[in-house]
């Protein structure tokens, strides 16, 4: 039982979207390319089938599936390797009872948990412990944990999920503006790091459920600084305030394409030099988006990809994101300007970085 008051279900759920997120980012990716070529999800094989019709399908099974990768991430991250066989079986469990992302997260915990204790508190001869990571414990941990899915855990789940579908479907005006701030402001303060991750796993679980609004948002935001920073190079020399200095300027050449793709990282090396005004800066921006992008309806039915997503958004709502991003991205570069120091564009003013060991190819081994 210690081991269950050490658990620490914050560090377990963020392990399991580390696993998840490059499988919504290739599926994503996939999904969104198939779509721009016209293609659709094959449902007959026996049938002609085009090439993008493969590419839909493709991001659709990765999309489609995620209870039980998440399902599985977790009880890996609780019991290490025996808990990735139940975790996959009971993470099909909840797929197949419509519980969504939630009941993905559920059952993964859930047969984990089992999992450890089974492990930690089951002994078995020896002559059985052989059998024990291949036959014993995926069996009895996936009966257990599908039956708590089954008989417990999956019709309160299922109803939670309609309460809250039902409540998002209905917002009001003021309501979209309020979530969307709420939304832009946490998707983009950290930088992909954990708050972003949190936000992601909640976002999502809508977007499962046919909600597409918020998850909108969390793909806006996030490539709100890379787009500020561009628009602040242009606006500091109309406001004759030069706030980017010969290092950040270099460094803007690859973060704001890497921002076209949802990628935030590129801009690390400004954003380290003031982690405080650059918070408050993209924090503002990615408030005013969000709002702006909730309000309008702006839709992505793929949960990655950045601007690859525009093109799946319905009539003229990729065109009100693209506005939304472009006011949200000016509204932070003004921000930036304002409180960030005038500098010399021409220094070079670099992060210290501590000195890399050496790599050694000698102890490299190929067996």
């Amino acid at each position: 039982m210690d081991a269950l008051k050490t658990l620490g279900f914050k560090r377990h759920l963020m392990t399991a979207i580390s696993f998840f997120l490059p499988v919504i980012c290739a599926a994503g990716f996939l999904l969104a390319i198939g779509n721009i070529m016209g293609g659709e999800s094959i449902n007959d094989f026996s049938k002609a089938f085009t090439f993008a019709d493969t590419m839909s399908t493709m991001g659709g099974y990765g999309l489609g599936f995620l209870p039980m990768i998440v399902s599985t991430a977790i009880a890996y991250s609780i019991a290490d390797k025996p808990g990735i066989a139940p975790g996959l079986i009971v993470g099909f469990v909840a797929h197949g009872i419509n519980t969504g992302f939630i009941g993905g997260i559920a059952s993964g915990f859930v047969v984990g948990i089992i999992t450890l204790l089974f492990y930690q508190n089951v002994k078995v001869p020896k002559w059985m412990e052989g059998l024990m990571p291949t036959l014993i414990v995926p069996f009895v941990s996936s009966f257990l944990g599908g039956m708590v899915m089954y008989y417990i855990l999956g019709m309160p789940i299922n109803y939670l999920v309609k309460i809250l579908t039902s409540y998002l479907m209905n917002l009001d005006s003021s309501q979209l503006l309020i979530y969307g701030l709420i939304i832009g402001v946490l998707s983009s303060i950290d930088y992909g790091g954990p708050i972003n991750k949190t936000v992601f796993a909640v976002v999502f679980t809508m977007f499962s459920e046919g909600i597409y609004g918020p998850l909108t948002v969390l793909i806006g935001a996030s490539m709100i600084t890379p787009f500020g920073y561009g628009f602040t190079l242009i606006l500091q020399k109309i406001f004759k305030k030069n706030v980017f200095d010969k290092q950040d300027i270099e460094t803007l050449k690859s973060a704001i394409p890497m921002g076209f793709c949802q990628i935030t990282e590129g801009c690390f090396p400004i954003v380290f030099k003031n982690w405080l005004k650059n918070m408050i800066a993209t924090g503002i921006g990615g408030g005013v988006f969000g709002a702006l992008s909730m309000f309008w309806g702006c839709d992505s039915h793929i949960p990655a990809s950045g601007m690859f997503a525009v093109p799946t958004m319905t009539g003229n709502h990729g065109l009100l994101f693209i506005l939304a991003l472009v006011i949200g991205s000016v509204v932070q570069a003004l921000t930036f300007i304002i409180i960030m120091k005038p500098v010399n564009p021409n220094e070079m003013v670099e992060i210290e970085e501590k000195e890399e060991e050496e790599i050694d190819f000698k102890d490299l081994k190929i067996f």
